[in-house]
C-alpha cells in the first residue's frame, strides 16, 4: 500500500494553523478546538465511506487480528460501535484522514517537526439514550499507550456533523494533563472499554484531590468540519446520545516523530502491549516499529 503526502499547505490552510496563543492555551488546558479543517464535501465523503465500511467494504484487511482489537460487527447489535485501523482498511477514509493540514495543526500543538498516525477508530453512538455502551468513562489515552515513549501524543476527535452535548460529544477535564498522577496500577494500561467505569471515576477523583484541582468538565461543541484536539494525558469521556440520530466520528490518534516502542514492565513481569505489536514491522534491534508506514503513515513533516 503506497500513499503520497505532499507535506505542503495552501495560504488558506496556513491561516487555519494554531496561533502562538492557541499553542500556549493547549499547553495550559490540554485541549484545543480547531477552525474548519475539512470542507463539507470532505466530511460527506467520510460519512459515505463509513457507511460503505459498515456494509462490508474494505480496501484490504488486517493481516492479523490483534487480541485487543476494537472491531464492531453487525452481530454486536445497537451498541456503541468502535472499529480500529480504519485508515488501513479503507482507502476512502484514509484519503480524508491523511490530509496534511490535520497533521500540521497537531505538529503546532505538540511542538513537533513530524506527526504520524498512531491509530484511527471509527465510532458510532446509536440514538438510544439508555444504552450503557454509549457512555465513555473518564480516562486518558496515555494509560493504554504505555509502550510508547512519547509524552507528546495527542488525539483529533473528528465528528461527521455538528456535535454537541445532546449527541454525547467528547468532554475534557480542563488542565488535567498537567496533574501529577497517583493511584494507578496495571489495570490502567488497558483500554477504557476493558476497565470498570467506577474505578476510572475514582481514579479521576483521586488525582484531582491529590493535585488540589477542581474537576472542570468542558464539553466540546464542534461544528461540522471542525475538530477537537487533546493531549494524551488529558482526562476525557462522553455522555449518552439523547438525540434522534447517531453520533458519528473518528478518533484520530497521533504520534510525534520521536515516538518509539519502549518496554513497559507490568507487575507480573510481562510487558505492556499495544495492538501494533502484532502487526508492524520490526526495527533492526527487534522492537515493534511505530514508524511503519503501512500502519503509522506520516501525516506531516516540516
Amino acid at each position: 500500500m503506497t500513499r503520497v503526502n505532499r507535506f505542503t499547505l495552501t495560504e488558506q490552510e496556513r491561516a487555519l494553523l494554531p496561533t502562538d496563543d492557541d499553542v500556549r492555551f493547549f499547553a495550559e488546558h490540554g485541549w484545543y478546538l480547531s477552525g474548519k479543517l475539512l470542507s463539507d464535501d470532505e466530511v460527506d465523503e467520510l460519512t459515505a465511506a463509513a457507511e460503505r465500511y459498515y456494509e462490508g467494504e474494505r480496501s484490504r484487511l488486517l493481516p492479523a487480528r490483534p487480541p485487543r482489537l476494537a472491531y464492531w460487527e453487525p452481530s454486536h447489535g445497537e451498541v456503541q460501535r468502535h472499529n480500529d485501523y480504519v485508515h488501513y482498511e479503507s482507502d476512502a477514509i484514509a484519503k480524508v484522514l491523511l490530509k496534511p493540514l490535520i497533521g500540521a495543526v497537531a505538529a503546532r500543538l505538540a511542538r513537533a517537526a513530524e506527526i504520524r498516525v498512531f491509530q484511527s477508530t471509527l465510532i458510532l453512538k446509536p440514538p438510544v439514550a439508555d444504552e450503557p455502551s454509549n457512555v465513555v468513562p473518564w480516562h486518558f489515552d496515555k494509560h493504554y499507550w504505555s509502550s510508547s515513549s512519547s509524552e507528546r501524543m495527542l488525539t483529533a476527535f473528528i465528528p461527521f456533523h455538528d456535535c454537541d452535548e445532546r449527541l454525547g460529544t467528547i468532554t475534557m477535564v480542563d488542565g488535567s494533563h498537567r496533574w501529577e498522577e497517583v493511584g494507578g496500577d496495571d489495570s490502567t494500561t488497558r483500554h477504557f472499554a476493558d476497565r470498570e467505569p467506577g474505578h476510572l471515576d475514582d481514579l479521576l477523583a483521586a488525582n484531582a484531590a491529590h493535585n488540589g484541582a477542581e474537576v472542570t468538565r468542558v464539553p466540546m461543541v464542534i461544528p461540522k468540519g471542525h475538530m477537537s484536539f487533546h493531549h494524551c494525558r488529558t482526562y476525557h469521556g462522553s455522555g449518552p446520545n439523547r438525540a434522534d440520530r447517531p453520533r458519528q466520528a473518528i478518533s484520530l490518534h497521533l504520534q510525534d516523530g520521536d515516538n518509539a516502542y519502549r518496554e513497559f514492565p507490568l507487575s507480573d513481569g510481562s510487558l505492556a502491549f499495544y495492538n501494533h505489536d502484532s502487526l508492524v514491522r520490526r526495527t533492526p534491534d527487534g522492537r515493534p516499529d511505530y514508524a511503519d508506514p503501512e500502519f503509522c503513515p506520516t501525516l506531516w513533516r516540516s
